[in-house]
């Protein structure tokens, strides 16, 4: 049986579908148990045979986290250390989900895992925390770091630019920070792939689509197959503008490019390109 924690959220949805499509029994939780608090965790694990822990719990709201410190450390840094430590005592793994934000999104080249991380904001510091907890807690342990998470259920970037072309004749779309969009149905694939095979590679993984493009050239690509498949029926013009001209609370990372060299020679995985993906998502999956 699968733990999946954070089961209503975007990425939780999608993998408890892959986890059941490849046979797998499924337990979900979401905010009715809090992951912050250990007596509901013990109080929830007890009297079932969990054979695995999949975090997908998160605070993700990068610009207010500038003013919730406290909140953004509790789910990020708290839960996880949680789990971390639940899954030490079941002698079970934890997989759990982390973000590029734990760079600093400065330097212009191919992220591996074991690139120094150093986050500017506070988002990406809880979640740095989160990993360092697990690390510590549990051996056990695969961290899966990603970056520009679109999917079917709830908003994103790509549902959010699609209602906004269809609403505006003009949109501005930063073209000056880099790195892989990623669709939630493939990385939903790729932990089922790790608890399917259990290669007991422990450790950290980066996980994104193949491909480097900036949101502007992802928002054109959103525009362009939006109309195809017919979510987009207005005109709208996409503009190129820069991060200064769209100032934001939180520092974004300018280059967030993930290699994912090791999850490839690891696990033995095709990894598609975030223009395929894309595709497939708008032609299929997506619904507005």
């Amino acid at each position: 049986m699968i733990w999946v924690t954070g089961s209503k959220g975007m990425l939780g949805r999608d993998l408890i579908k892959s986890l059941e499509k490849s046979g797998l029994e499924v337990i979900a939780s979401d905010i009715e148990v809090d992951i912050t608090n250990r007596s509901q965790v013990l109080s929830f694990v007890k009297d079932k045979a969990i054979g695995a822990i999949v975090n997908c719990s998160a605070y993700t709201a990068v610009d207010t986290a500038e003013d919730e410190r406290e909140k953004a450390f509790s789910v990020n840094e708290n839960g996880p250390g949680n789990l971390a430590s639940i899954a030490k005592s079941l002698y079970i793994p934890l997989l759990h989900i982390s973000t590029d934000y734990v760079f600093d999104g400065t330097q212009d080249i191919s992220l591996t895992e074991d690139i120094k991380t150093k986050p500017v904001g506070v988002y990406g510091q809880s979640k740095l925390a989160g990993e360092i907890r697990v690390r510590q807690t549990t051996e056990h342990h695969y961290i899966v770091r990603t970056s520009w998470l679109y999917g079917k259920y709830g908003t994103n970037f790509v549902s959010t630019m699609i209602k906004l072309m269809n609403e505006r004749d003009r949109l501005g779309v930063v073209s000056d920070q880099w790195g892989s969009p990623t669709w939630t149905h493939d990385l939903s694939e790729f932990l089922t792939h790790i608890i399917v095979h259990r290669s007991e590679q422990w450790g950290i993984y980066h996980f994104s689509n193949e491909g480097r493009t900036s949101w502007y050239d992802f928002a054109c690509s959103i525009y362009e197959l939006g109309k195809e498949y017919g979510h987009i029926q207005n005109s709208c013009h996409i503009a190129p503008i820069s991060t200064k001209e769209f100032p934001t609370k939180a520092k974004r990372p300018v280059y967030s490019f993930l290699s994912k060299t090791k999850a490839r020679q690891i696990f033995k995985i095709e990894i598609p390109h975030w223009k395929s993906s894309l595709h497939s998502f708008l032609r299929g999956h997506y619904e507005p």
